[in-house]
């Protein structure tokens, strides 16, 4: 692997101005779009009754997953159009069972694939971005091999990205991959693209960091965000309800203020009726408030 350079947010000319103008975002209402995944929404409804129940929550936008059936794919844009709920997102679906970082060429063929797909579904309904789990590290595949390999497959990507004007939104998981906010960095970085960012999900980072270093340390490569909260309790460690964990969304809030993030947040948490995502809505409220 070749030798990298470690590079923060923002050039340090910047920082200080960053920083002022953040301090006058971070004291109200951050302009950040709650969307809410499809995942969550109630299973027995239709699909436009679906995008309606989280319009009346209070969501502005959807993150849907890869859909493989172009019927369906239709149908959701058009529910999409009907309910004035924007897809702001895709979900690669493949990235896990089929990873980029596999020394096996038919599972990366499957993989790539299925972001392929995914590229094309985002182009489809509007979506900005589509979300790529870009490795995963195992007794299989060394770090050393999962960065290389997954790199050099989303540079083969990047073509097909910019012709549909998707960017490819990469996401730290629980992967054994990217397990600093300097590497993620790095990592975004090698691309010298405007097609690869970073789609940083807050409650991955809580288990080894601080959300609040790795926003800064990100700064503008950061294109979407994933909220769910974290706590540890007994000697378990587990996700839990919006502002019920040890996440510290006063600093979040700040941090994203400082940045200038003006981007999308999808809630991503378990699926539930229309009095519980009204009250997820409204915690996502309290959360870009600064409260």
């Amino acid at each position: 692997m070749t030798r990298r350079t470690f590079v923060t947010g923002a050039p340090r000319a910047g920082i200080a101005a960053m920083s002022a103008a953040g301090a006058a975002a971070a004291a109200g209402r951050l302009p950040i779009k709650k969307a809410v995944l499809l995942s969550m929404l109630p299973k027995d409804l239709s699909y436009p009754d679906r995008f309606k129940v989280a319009v009346d929550a209070g969501f502005e936008q959807i993150e849907l997953p890869t859909v493989t059936d172009e019927r369906e794919a239709e149908a959701l844009k058009k529910a999409s159009e009907t309910a004035r709920l924007p897809i702001h997102s895709v979900m690669n679906m493949t990235h896990w069972k089929f990873p980029l970082s596999s020394a096996d060429p038919a599972v990366v063929a499957e993989s790539v694939k299925g972001m392929q797909t995914s590229l094309r579904n985002a182009r489809l309904w509007g979506a900005e971005t589509v979300l790529l789990v870009p490795a995963v590290v195992n007794e299989q595949t060394s770090y050393r091999d999962a960065w290389t390999r997954s790199t050099a497959e989303i540079r083969k990507l990047i073509p097909l990205a910019a012709e549909l004007k998707v960017i490819i939104a990469v996401e730290e998981v629980w992967n054994k991959f990217l397990l600093s906010p300097l590497e993620f960095a790095s990592y975004v970085d090698q691309f010298q693209s405007q097609w690869v960012k970073a789609y940083f999900d807050v409650g991955n980072v809580v288990i080894t960091g601080y959300p609040q270093d790795w926003i800064r340390t990100l700064g503008n490569r950061i294109v979407k965000l994933h909220l769910k909260d974290f706590r540890f309790a007994k000697r378990v460690a587990e996700f839990v309800p919006l502002r019920e964990g040890e996440i510290d969304w006063k600093a979040v809030h700040a941090a994203l203020g400082e940045i200038g993030y003006k981007g999308t947040a999808t809630v991503e948490l378990p699926a539930g009726d229309a009095a519980y995502l009204r009250e997820v809505s409204r915690r996502v409220d309290l959360i870009f408030s600064g409260a």
